[in-house]
């Protein structure tokens, strides 16, 4: 859902962005990448405009030694809730804004330069077992404590991407690329991209 209308007749340099509706009624600000029609539908590549953040909570039993401790994505809602004020105010000691929006959590503002001592690769598990895991590097923003629990925030050097497709009446929409149909047109909005 989006309060933006697509107008297939915008290049995606003319159509700034667009602005994605969660169900809990969360916006977040994306800029449209490219766009391709297939079947007098019109998809979407989407880029959040600020940059979006994973919080990391640390195994409390390991934390004197970070590299052979667990670290554990959270996204459990209430406890991202209850730790987002002292998440936002050291952030803002970098002079970097946290913003609780759709989909992802996004800062704005100016990164630290990106030092390899600062890169986290975290191998994620895919839906199904028999996955390969899917290694993700992320850059280390800053740590903070609550309640005698450690958490880090990172930024993943990856773009973050969202498949929308505009319906008939230029409502963004999001789609699932899981599914062999979806997954053939990202591929050809990412191919477009690159070139």
């Amino acid at each position: 859902m989006s309060s933006y209308l697509f107008s297939p007749e915008n290049e995606p340099e003319e159509a700034d962005s667009v602005t994605l509706i969660d169900e809990r009624g969360r916006a977040l600000e994306c800029y449209v990448e490219n766009s391709i029609e297939v079947d007098n539908l019109n998809y979407l590549l989407l880029m959040p405009v600020d940059l979006p953040i994973v919080i990391i909570a640390w195994d409390e039993d390991s934390e004197d030694d970070e590299e052979f401790s667990d670290a554990i994505l959270l996204e459990d809602e209430e406890e991202i809730e209850q730790i987002f004020p002292d998440a936002k105010a050291v952030l803002a000691e970098l002079d970097l804004s946290l913003k609780y929006t759709a989909y992802s959590l996004t800062v704005s503002g100016e990164l630290p330069p990106i030092e390899d001592d600062d890169i986290l690769t975290l191998e994620l598990e895919g839906e199904d077992e028999d996955q390969p895991l899917e290694p993700e590097e992320l850059q280390f923003l800053v740590s903070f404590y609550h309640k005698e629990q450690r958490y880090s925030i990172y930024t993943p050097l990856a773009p973050l991407l969202f498949l929308a497709k505009a319906n008939d009446n230029g409502k963004v929409e999001l789609v699932s690329p899981e599914d062999e149909k979806m997954q053939m047109i990202l591929e050809e909005l990412l191919f477009e991209e690159a070139e």
